[in-house]
């Protein structure tokens, strides 16, 4: 079994109706104290792809951790996302140009 699978076993055992993702991601870092935060979420979509949960209720629970841990994770660093700069519009390049007088 892989540590992907082993996580999302767990995270079906201990998911219920109305638990936070964080008490959710909590409860499975005392199991598996090791398993990065990456590897939770990507074990609670597994567990919800893979159907091996049962429990509708579970199943909303690891969907909202799935969803809302997603984004960025603790190993992972948005690389090449910085914002972009605005161009600058022909009329401000040409100004700057000419030393600040804009012609037409």
């Amino acid at each position: 079994m892989s540590v992907i699978q082993a996580i999302a076993a767990t995270l079906v055992a201990v998911a219920a109706a109305g638990m936070k993702p964080k008490e959710l991601m909590a409860a499975v870092r005392q199991k598996h104290p090791e398993a990065s935060k990456k590897e939770i979420v990507r074990a609670a979509f597994y567990a919800l792809t893979d159907n091996i949960t049962r429990q509708p209720d579970g199943a909303a629970a690891l969907q909202a951790l799935a969803i809302e841990e997603r984004a960025f994770t603790d190993e992972d660093t948005a690389q090449g996302t910085a914002p972009r700069k605005k161009l600058k519009s022909k009329k401000s390049r040409h100004k700057a140009k000419d030393g600040g007088e804009a012609t037409a």
